[in-house]
């Protein structure tokens, strides 16, 4: 039997990535397991240094912006640790994004895999962090006597968007740092900018009237806003918010998967 090979038949590489990364989904999930088992295998405190770390990050910018800045919000703790939880995993998973890909070129040069797949792998291993991460959270509103209401039921969908809007900006970056290494240490830097400009350790209500436009301008101010919203307030968010963070996530992944796919086949001749 012979078969004919027809450049024509090809689908679009949009849609070819796409089911090509289902095909490999039993290699997705041992990247994903090998990745958190490297990362905790050499580690003393292991899974409970990711309980830990947000913890203690919390409690240095508690006592540093609460103590000094004197931000009159109820249960500080708990408003901080819900932004920067969100922060964190959007932060790190699209910077490891690029060190992923970079760093995997020789896999790519020695054996045909779904290039998305690094991509995926990061974000689902930062999934896992960030559900890790909930446990202290929860610990801590129980010890504040923060109430879990009802609207925590629609935390999942919230995750979904973010990991949605994150994977866009992830494959985004590395579709960018695969021609321009320098976008690496770049992004670095505008991230340490936009941690500032987004309302993370203050409230929003301190922010001048003037400068509001660019803070909502902020894609990451509507992420925050849509997990204070169930976590810290308690309530379903306001359905402009909802409406914003669904658009957000589905134009970045949109995007980014489209940039990607469509540079996908260079990359092995640019890394």
């Amino acid at each position: 039997m012979t078969y004919e090979y027809n450049s024509a038949s090809l689908k679009p590489p949009f849609i070819r990535e796409f089911l090509e990364l289902w095909q490999y989904r039993d290699l997705l999930r041992l990247l994903v397991s090998n990745s958190i088992k490297t990362r905790y295998k050499r580690s003393t405190l292991g899974i409970l240094w990711t309980l830990l770390n947000p913890l203690l990050n919390t409690l240095v910018l508690s006592i540093a912006f609460q103590a000094i800045m004197r931000f009159d919000v109820e249960n500080y703790t708990i408003y901080l640790l819900v932004g920067l939880l969100v922060w964190t995993f959007f932060s790190q998973t699209t910077s490891h994004s690029m060190n992923t890909l970079i760093w995997g070129s020789n896999l790519l040069k020695r054996i045909y895999v779904p290039r998305t797949i690094f991509a995926v792998s990061v974000v689902g291993n930062g999934l896992i962090n960030y559900l890790l991460s909930l446990i202290p959270l929860a610990i801590i509103m129980l010890f504040m006597r923060q109430p879990f209401t009802p609207a925590l039921l629609f935390l999942p969908l919230a995750i979904l968007l973010l990991a949605m809007f994150t994977l866009g900006i992830a494959l985004f970056m590395s579709t960018l740092a695969v021609f321009f290494v320098d976008i690496v240490d770049i992004y670095g830097v505008l991230l340490s900018a936009l941690f500032y400009l987004t309302p993370i350790i203050y409230p929003v209500s301190v922010i001048p009237d003037r400068f509001l436009p660019l803070i909502n301008l902020n894609p990451m101010t509507t992420m925050v806003s849509l997990f204070r919203s169930l976590i810290y307030y308690g309530e379903l968010p306001a359905l402009s918010v909802t409406l914003t963070a669904a658009a957000l996530a589905v134009v970045s992944l949109t995007v980014g998967w489209w940039v990607f796919t469509k540079r996908v086949d260079e990359f092995a001749y640019r890394i």
